[in-house]
């Protein structure tokens, strides 16, 4: 009796080993080597964080994560000021850093969670727009306060909204080609470059992504290309 127990113990333990060993086999290594050899044959840019690379090859970030375009914070600054040689993306403090010319690294991402209707809001949507008009008018074009997009002054639920709307893009183009020296009409092709229509021709809006349009941007400021443009 008793050698039966253990022979059946054996066996039971047995097939228990087997079926681990099948299963980790199976799980742990087959499966994911599938997937994983499946997502790069067809797939190879998403599943390799859909990094963007400048024109020396270099990976600068993701296009699925936005960044900010920030001066160093001077002292007693409790934000940064804008870069403003560079196109500016949606405002919010849940931004990473510039990782066109530093290191790329992360904060914390989230929204306001303030109704239409909150006054602090509001405010801050005023104020916005202000600084807008303010920070696009240059000596030969001024912004009317009417004319800016609300993604100029809204964040998105998330705060790491990597695009922005191409009327949004549209109207810093002038203040991004004096701050570089470069010509109007060639940064407003760029944007138009970079602009990306509504998928399937009905789903979603136009978008531009901001670390596709400044990489490029950073590309044609090396160049020197341009009527009275400089090379940084």
């Amino acid at each position: 009796m008793t050698n039966n127990t253990v022979s059946s113990t054996a066996r039971v333990l047995g097939a228990g080993l087997r079926a681990l060993l099948a299963l980790t086999l199976v799980c742990g290594v087959i499966y994911p080597l599938a997937v994983t050899g499946v997502a790069q044959a067809l797939f190879s840019d998403q599943a390799n964080g859909s990094e963007i690379k400048d024109t020396n090859g270099q990976v600068v970030g993701s296009s699925l994560i936005g960044q900010r375009y920030d001066l160093p914070p001077k002292k007693g600054e409790t934000s940064p000021a804008p870069d403003l040689k560079w196109f500016q993306p949606r405002p919010s403090n849940g931004l990473g850093s510039n990782s066109v010319n530093t290191q790329y690294s992360l904060l914390l991402s989230g929204a306001t969670n303030r109704s239409g209707d909150n006054e602090e809001l509001i405010q801050w949507v005023k104020d916005a727009k202000a600084a807008v008009a303010k920070d696009n008018s240059t000596a030969t074009y001024q912004v009317n306060p009417a004319d800016i997009p609300p993604d100029a002054v809204t964040s998105s639920g998330s705060g790491l909204d990597p695009d922005i709307s191409p009327a949004y893009a549209e109207l810093q183009a002038h203040r991004v080609a004096e701050k570089n020296g470069l010509d109007v009409k060639k940064v407003e092709d760029l944007v138009k470059d970079h602009t990306t229509d509504r998928l399937l021709g009905f789903m979603g809006e136009p978008r531009v992504n901001v670390l596709e349009l400044n990489t490029a941007l950073r590309d044609l400021t090396r160049q020197g290309s341009g009527p009275g443009s400089t090379q940084e």
